[in-house]
Parts: structure tokens; sequence; C-alpha cells
């Protein structure tokens, strides 16, 4: 491809993937599969694809190496939905503007995924041959998580994805505290441990209220009290060293989130979420006729616990702000999953960081903890892996990126996704470089 830079053909294998809509349900990510496997095999690439569902199939490519540690490049093809009324363009229209490229998945994370492809592919077609292999697995079914994606591949399928490293969504953001630039990196991220609130009262006709007894009123009360509760504070080890990096200091946990968010309301947001169990109230289901009260009344709450935590640490607390009444707890449990972490110091960290010495001396990798789920966990969990979560976000503000991912208006810069290209170059070229050279 003379004369077009990697950046470049990001942005255009981009384009193509955004306009094939792949919101999840239903998914339909075999169309990008099959996409991305006829653009890598222009580069001698012989891709598979791999499905447990055959509309929604994974990709897995693999560069054979020399025995060194492996790593995996990672992506998801889904994407959550847009409402085109919202957007200022068409969410499946991948239009290059203003050197973005715009369209649904653009941050979440096809530009991730096709930034993996073409790094992978040139890496191929100059003939480049690892210290270990480097596996590509760009995968369906992540957002909503039916086991059709990395989840059943790491169980099924392992010795297709097994790797010693990992790089996959959750960081990456480029951040200035203080004067100082630092590079986010996703270590470890919460558990998903939603419950269901259960209100019980009597049903009547909604003519003569006095009659009956709402549970909808009465759910009212107790939702408050979900929103009011503040589960108590702790510093996990990553959540520390980013303190340690960006204050000079780790802080008490009674005042490390003031102290965060004197520096900058940046590092507050960061920190706040991984501090401590969250529970958020999401949804409601009572009455479905006008006309009728509710005798009973649903809440679903999205509860995400700290890595190691259970809802047995949450639930005393839980039940003593909701008080006496007419109500029950079910912990979803099919439904949690997440809190696990990789260590730091690893040789992916060292490499990583060295990228960001070549692109910004002086500026620091630091560690955080995902407040929210990635595939990452299925690796960690499943083969063992250090997975982390790095994407370069350097021409994007990270407050506008992080309001964009699943918004609408979402877009990525061509020049982040040439990043993209360079960082997983680089990875893939001086990881188990030491292991190679004589004493």
């Amino acid at each position: 491809m003379a004369g077009v830079t990697l950046g470049d053909e990001t942005a255009s294998l981009l384009q193509r993937l955004i306009r094939l809509n792949t919101v999840s349900p239903p998914g339909n990510e075999t169309e990008a599969a099959r996409l991305l496997q006829a653009y890598l095999a222009q580069s001698g690439v012989e891709a598979r694809l791999v499905a447990k569902d055959e509309g929604r199939a994974n990709l897995v490519a693999r560069l054979p190496g020399a025995g060194g540690p492996s790593l995996l490049l990672v992506g998801h093809t889904d994407t959550v939905r847009a409402e085109p009324e919202d957007w200022t363009r068409d969410p499946w229209s991948g239009d290059l503007v203003g050197g973005e490229v715009w369209g649904r998945g653009a941050l979440d994370m096809k530009g991730h995924v096709a930034a993996a492809a073409v790094a992978f592919a040139s890496l191929a077609r100059e003939g480049f041959r690892p210290a270990g292999d480097i596996v590509l697995a760009l995968t369906a079914d992540e957002e909503v998580g039916d086991d059709l994606g990395l989840s059943w591949l790491a169980r099924e399928h392992g010795e297709l994805v097994r790797s010693d490293f990992a790089l996959n969504e959750g960081g990456g953001d480029r951040c200035v505290f203080g004067g100082r630039t630092f590079y986010l990196c996703g270590l470890a991220e919460k558990t998903i441990a939603p419950l269901r609130l259960r209100v019980t009262g009597r049903a009547g006709h909604a003519s003569m209220p006095a009659l009956s007894d709402n549970a909808l009123v009465k759910a009212g009360p107790l939702i408050e009290a979900i929103a009011r509760l503040e589960p108590p504070r702790t510093l996990l080890p990553e959540v520390e060293r980013f303190l340690l990096e960006i204050l000079g200091e780790v802080p008490p946990v009674e005042v490390a989130l003031e102290r965060a968010r004197a520096l900058h309301p940046l590092a507050a947001l960061i920190v706040e979420p991984v501090l401590a169990a969250t529970l958020s109230p999401t949804m409601i289901e009572a009455s479905r006729q006008l006309n009728v009260v509710p005798g009973s009344c649903e809440v679903v709450v999205d509860c995400r616990l700290l890595p190691g935590q259970a809802p047995a640490d949450l639930e005393p607390l839980l039940r003593a702000a909701l008080g006496k009444g007419d109500w029950d707890l079910e912990w979803l449990d099919r439904l949690r999953v997440g809190g696990s972490g990789s260590p730091l110091d690893t040789e992916l960290w060292h490499a990583l960081q060295s990228w960001v010495d070549l692109v910004e001396p002086g500026a620091r990798l630091v560690p955080t903890v995902c407040s929210g789920f990635t595939d990452s966990h299925y690796l960690r969990m499943s083969l063992d892996t250090v997975a982390y979560g790095f994407f370069p976000l350097r021409a994007m503000d990270p407050e506008l990126a992080a309001q964009l991912v699943h918004g609408a208006d979402e877009r990525i810069a061509v020049a982040d996704l040439a990043d993209g290209v360079d960082v997983f170059r680089h990875v893939s070229q001086v990881l188990g470089e030491s292991a190679l050279t004589p004493a």
C-alpha cells in the first residue's frame, strides 16, 4: 500500500467496519469478521473464523514467534445501540471529517480493532518474526455477554487465544495533572454484581387508591435510600500506585478523593468509582396497565463491587439502609462477572512504558482500575494471561472521549488510530527482546 500511511490505512478499515451495523443484539459480527479476514489476506495472513453461532463469528490469527513471551491483541467487533435522531451524522456513515472518523464503535471499539488488525497485517507483510507468538483475536459479543465471544473462546478453544500477555481496551488516556503527563493503563476491574429489589403491596383500581397499597410508591424511599448509600472506602494497590505517581504520596483513604480533586477534577473522576462499591438503580417495573395500582414493584440495581469483594460483604449495609418493610433482595448471580486483575511491573508494563518514553519523554505510565467490565477478565481467569487495557488517546481530550463512548456523535481522531497501530507494533517488537539478547 505504497503512499498510504498506517494511520490512513487504519482509518479506511475503520470506516468500512463502522458501515457494518453490528449492534448487539443481534450482533451480526460475522460480517465484520469476514471483512477483517479479507483485509488480512491481502498481507498473506490466514485468519480463522470460529463461531458458536454462525452469525456471530470470532476471528483468530497467529504470527509465529521464536519461543519467547506471547502477546494477544484483542478487541470486540460488536457495539451498543445508537439513536440516529441524537446524532449530528448517521451513526453508521463512517464519515471522515476534520481528521476524525465518525460512527458507532469508533471509540468502543472498532477503532482499536482496526488498529490491531493493521499492526498485525503490517508486521506480517514485512516478514517480521517476533520473540514470541503474536495472536490476533477480534471477537463477538462483548457488550451483552451471551457467551459467544471471548468467554466461550477462552473456555472452549483456549489453545487459539492462550498467551502470556494481552492488550485490550480499558486504558490509554493521556492526562496532565499538576503539569506532568500520565498515560493510564488498566490493570484490574470491578465485579458486576446486579441485584433485584422486590417491593410488595396490594393491587387495586387506580380510581380508588385508598383501597390499595401502591408498591410503586413504597419503592420510592427505598430507591432513594440505595442512591444515598455510601459503602466504606478502601485504597486498592493500583489506586495507591496511581495516587503515589500523581501526588507524590499516598494520602489516607478519608482524604484521597479530596486530594485528587484538588489536583484536577479528572483525577477525582478516575479515583472516585474505584474507592468503594457503587449502587445505581437502573430499571423499574410495576403495573403494566394505566388504571391498575401495582401490587408489586421490581427495581434492578447495577452494583459494582471492588476486586475481592463479594455480595455478602455489602448486603448487611444495604439491608440496614433499607430498613424494615415489605421488600426482599435477590442477587442476580447468573449476571455476576468480573473482579479480576493483573500484576504490575511485568514485561508488558515495561514495553508500554518504553513506548511512552519514545513518544513523550518524561511522561509516566500509571495503573488504573476499570469501573466497568472488559473481556480481559476471561483471559485472566481461564488462561492466566496478564491482560492490560491500553489504547492511546492523545489527540482527543479524555473527558470528551468518556462522554462519547456509548453516546451520540462518537468519533476518533486518525492521529489516535495511528498511535494505536504504533503502540501495538512497538510492543510486538520489543516484548521478549531481552530474552533474545545474550547476557
